[in-house]
């Protein structure tokens, strides 16, 4: 009854308002077709500060509304909806339109009409506008637009249209995949399991008016490969009445633009469908196809393949008695050994992806690999310690020179093919500087393509074996190896390096740029386990350094993956702002704030050591909320802040308790400060 008395009053004194929006409706065509549709548009110019609404309004406020009258054969479609704004409104979010929204309809006229005809149609809109008070409005228009053979569009409204067109939310990529399902104990909450989103989404606002904005008490997180957006149930509306329950969900997910999530029904276990893969056409699978072969090519300039060309045709002739008939088997029977290694590797490949397309429902790819941290730190070390070893700061790999060299020296077709098998092996670990973005195309292709572009590749790393193989004379203008070839081993450690950083990269988008600290000294740490190995572990060495330097080793390697680990989920901290704060504490909330910096190593150590769990769990017993002020970058209301508190640097840790002083901390914390911090509010 309170809502019902106060909702009157805003009635009644917008009667008193002289202010109304200006409404017009227009055609994008100059001229129609029979049986071919045409849009219009109906363009709203609200007054300053007033709005009107999104089809679900959010509460009881009235969205558009428009009643046709068409000649006999005509339809009208039903109402494009422009992208609205979430606004905090007297019963949670509404969804409004401030400024001039543009609202477009398709109308297909009958296919009756002929050429020299006249359409005529009229059209009564019904609106809302609000500011502190909501007034009724509406209009009356007539549009008559001749009949012609073909249509002829309106130029002076082309932009217009596109403009309105573009405030429109787009339908999502065929990849993005959703389901929805109820959710929590009482079953007050839909749950939104899209596959992975990126970026994460900001807003979905629903088209009906039974369920409630994720920035109206929702959360979004993750869950393997899914993006998991939770909503709330709305049970009453403004003026307390029930509001109808239903089973279907739809509406604009925003994310890196707005999206029209169709509708769809909540079920009570509903998973996204599966990703399958999409066949290309030639036209795109052809780059693919060549960037693949040109990969295995490059691969050929490894130093830990290069010289081996000329040697193995050399051996060929050797095996063949220099009979070009046989040199030419010998190298079929090379690059057979080379494809089949790639048949089994690829083979290997295509499984683990059917497999998560199967369990997971999401389709496997080089991009996607990418967005799981562990994956990602897998490859960050794999490309640096390979760096390290092709700079020369240790040397692995004589076991598997000499069980190259046993299989390289068996006589006949199978030495040449198991020399094929070993090329592949030695060759197809350097693919990753070279070969990203061609295997990211690839890996996503259905199974013809799939395994096309991977015997592409496998070509490419055959077919000097087999020119050669055919010419053998060609050894001869091969570069002898020489001094040259460790400067060229050298230089390409960097272009591993440069991998590394890129991933590195990634892995802080990954898990915050707050936690780099840790895989950084992690690095260093295993730069130094390689050092020491390179250094120390060397045959002339006496059996004891040798041992010790290995104990080193192991022990800098394994400190140094740990530190490099994903730090667990964090959903402790929130955003700090002076309002957010008084809001809490106005709730009769206490809250801690750390005003902190990523160029803070104090600040970073605080966090490594004195979050402990059981800090943490007496910290949620008294229901603190953790409030985090980032000074990273300039930030004058954190330094209002901290001049307030009395402190010019950071860290600055402060505990605020419902009408009581602050309670500012040391510098450096340690568990026991924080637990005496917090068991003072009561």
């Amino acid at each position: 009854m309170r809502f019902l008395l106060i909702f009157l009053a805003f009635c009644s004194f917008a009667l008193g308002q002289k202010v109304s929006s200006v409404a017009t409706l227009l055609s994008e065509n100059a001229a129609i077709a029979p049986n071919e549709s045409f849009t219009l548009a109906l363009k709203l110019e609200h007054p300053e500060e007033w709005h009107s609404y999104y089809q679900n309004s959010g509460g009881v406020e009235l969205p558009p509304t428009i009643t046709w009258k068409l000649p006999e054969g005509a339809t009208a479609g039903p109402i494009q909806w422009p992208t609205p704004e979430a606004k905090e409104g007297f019963s949670g979010k509404s969804f409004i339109y401030s400024g001039s929204p543009v609202f477009l309809i398709d109308i297909t006229p009958p296919p009756s009409l002929r050429p020299g005809d006249d359409f005529t149609l009229t059209a009564s809109a019904t609106w809302q506008i609000c500011k502190t008070s909501c007034i009724n409005e509406s209009a009356e228009f007539t549009i008559t637009l001749p009949v012609s053979e073909k249509p002829e569009a309106d130029p002076a409204q082309t932009e217009f249209f596109q403009t309105a067109r573009r405030a429109i939310p787009a339908d999502p990529a065929p990849s993005i995949q959703y389901a929805a399902k109820t959710s929590g104990k009482t079953k007050d909450a839909i749950e939104l399991r899209f596959t992975k989103l990126d970026p994460e989404p900001t807003e979905f606002i629903p088209n009906e008016p039974y369920i409630k904005a994720l920035s109206d008490g929702g959360e979004v997180s993750t869950s393997g490969e899914f993006t998991i957006i939770t909503l709330l149930r709305k049970k009453i509306d403004f003026l307390d009445n029930p509001i109808p329950q239903g089973e279907t969900v739809s509406g604009i997910l925003f994310a890196d633009k707005a999206l029209a999530i169709p509708e769809t029904t909540i079920n009570a276990d509903a998973q996204p469908a599966p990703n399958a893969p999409v066949a290309i056409s030639i036209g795109k699978l052809l780059p693919i196809l060549g960037g693949m072969f040109l990969g295995g090519l490059i691969l050929n300039l490894m130093p830990c393949v290069f010289p081996v060309i000329g040697l193995k045709i050399m051996g060929f002739v050797q095996q063949a008695g220099e009979n070009r008939r046989s040199i030419a088997l010998h190298g079929l029977t090379f690059a057979l050994g080379v494809m089949a290694s790639f048949a089994v590797i690829s083979g290997i490949l295509f499984a683990v992806r059917a497999a998560a397309l199967r369990d997971g429902g999401e389709s496997i790819g080089w991009g996607y690999q990418l967005q799981n941290p562990w994956v990602v730190l897998v490859l960050t070390l794999l490309m640096f310690v390979l760096g390290l070893n092709m700079f020369g700061l240790f040397e692995v790999g004589t076991a598997a020179t000499s069980v190259g060299g046993n299989l390289q020296s068996k006589s006949g077709h199978s030495g040449s093919f198991f020399s094929g098998v070993l090329a592949t092996v030695v060759a197809t670990p350097c693919s990753a500087p070279f070969l990203g973005a061609a295997i990211g195309a690839a890996i996503a292709l259905p199974a013809i393509q799939f395994f096309s572009a991977f015997g592409a590749m496998a070509l490419g790393l055959a077919t000097p074996y087999l020119v050669l193989s055919f010419f053998p004379s060609l050894v001869e203008m091969l570069p002898r190896p020489g001094a040259w070839m460790e400067s060229f081993k050298q230089g390409m450690s960097f272009l591993l390096f440069a991998t590394a950083g890129y991933l590195l990269w990634v892995y802080s988008g990954l898990i915050g740029q707050e936690y780099l600290l840790s895989p950084l000294l992690g690095l260093s740490l295993i730069a130094a386990a390689a050092w020491t190995y390179g250094r120390w572990n060397l045959p002339h060495k006496s059996k004891r350094t040798r041992g010790i330097a290995l104990a080193i080793t192991a022990v800098f390697s394994i400190a140094g993956i740990l530190l490099a680990l994903p730090p667990k989920p964090n959903k402790l901290w929130q955003p700090w702002s002076e309002a957010r704060a008084q809001e809490l504490l106005s709730e009769g909330t206490p809250v801690y704030i750390d005003f902190t910096a990523q160029w803070c190593l104090t600040c970073q150590v605080n966090k490594k050591v004195a979050y402990t769990e059981e800090v943490l769990k007496l910290a949620k017993q008294k229901k603190i909320v953790f409030l985090k002020g980032d000074k990273t970058r300039p930030d004058p209301a954190i330094e209002a802040k901290l001049q307030e508190l009395g402190r010019s640097a950071i860290p600055v840790n402060v505990l605020l308790r419902p009408g009581e002083e602050p309670i500012v901390t040391p510098e450096v914390l340690t568990p026991q400060i924080l637990k005496e911090l917090f068991n003072q509010v009561p």
